[in-house]
């Protein structure tokens, strides 16, 4: 958690100290990411940035529950509108969320970064740390859904939806990364390519 000081800066501040920090992250990831790039790209000193934040794990998951929180909020009335049909709700569940990636690309291409981190130590903790969160943001998914002709229940389908999507995501997004192709044909191939894997997945579910 940030400390008071950090809390108390004028928010233009806090912004530009959060945006620097971010595409430090985006870019390089936790492990090679240096926050003598994050201070003088925000122009301030490195003593100061830790009279902020105790050190650069702290800024980190700072930076994650911010993205985490403001991602949740804005795709929670797309989340209280979706089919009662599993394969459709899945379909516009993920369009709302790779709208939000485009629509924000530092902040997706910092959720993406995590992804990157799975050799690492940060990794574990990010799993302690959001594994649940994660568990239950799927389960609300399913919730509200019809499973009638699956082979499964909730908790497996549940599970292996979990699996399929975000690794489909993070491959899609890293592969698009760099390229400059508009919303609307990223929207087209993110939604070709889901309803391959989709159909697929159903198959065995």
């Amino acid at each position: 958690m940030p400390e008071k000081v950090f809390l108390e800066l004028d928010e233009e501040k806090k912004e530009r100290i959060k945006e620097a920090a971010m595409a430090e992250f985006a870019e390089y990831g936790y492990t090679n990411s240096s926050t003598n790039n994050i201070v003088k790209e925000c122009g301030i000193s490195k003593g100061s940035l830790f009279k902020y934040f105790e050190n650069k794990e702290d800024l980190y998951f700072y930076l994650i529950d911010e993205v985490v929180s403001e991602m949740a909020r804005d795709l929670a009335p797309a989340i209280a509108g979706l089919s009662k049909d599993l394969k459709k709700r899945i379909t516009e569940y993920s369009v709302a969320e790779i709208s939000w990636y485009i629509a924000n690309p530092l902040k997706g291409k910092f959720m993406i970064s995590m992804a990157a981190e799975r050799d690492s130590d940060i990794y574990a903790k990010i799993i302690k740390r959001y594994g649940q969160s994660s568990d239950n943001a799927y389960l609300q998914l399913m919730r509200g859904a019809s499973l009638k002709g699956l082979h499964h229940g909730e908790k497996e389908v549940c599970e292996v939806l979990k699996w399929v999507l975000t690794g489909f995501n993070e491959s899609f997004l890293k592969d698009r990364s760099g390229k400059r192709l508009s919303a609307g044909r990223l929207k087209e191939e993110y939604l070709k390519q889901l309803s391959v894997y989709l159909d697929i997945l159903f198959k065995g579910l």
